[in-house]
């Protein structure tokens, strides 16, 4: 059959949907994560380790100071 998206504004609602699905008239399944998605997960977790402003601000000037003494 086909599948659809539905979004619950009302507790009752989801209270029908569990007794359709106990009635095995339907079938829940929760909505497979993106590659996106793991991916966006992946790079929040890791935010506490991401440098401040300033320590980026450090490493852009050293490696523009680099560049530019080669010349």
């Amino acid at each position: 059959m086909g599948a659809i998206k539905i979004e619950i504004l009302n507790p009752k609602a989801l209270e029908m949907i569990e007794l359709m699905q106990d009635l095995k008239l339907i079938k829940v399944s929760e909505e497979p994560i993106s590659n996106l998605k793991k991916y966006l997960e992946t790079m929040r977790s890791n935010s506490e380790n991401a440098p401040t402003l300033d320590e980026i601000t450090e490493i852009t000037e050293m490696v523009r100071s680099e560049r530019y003494a080669k010349k």
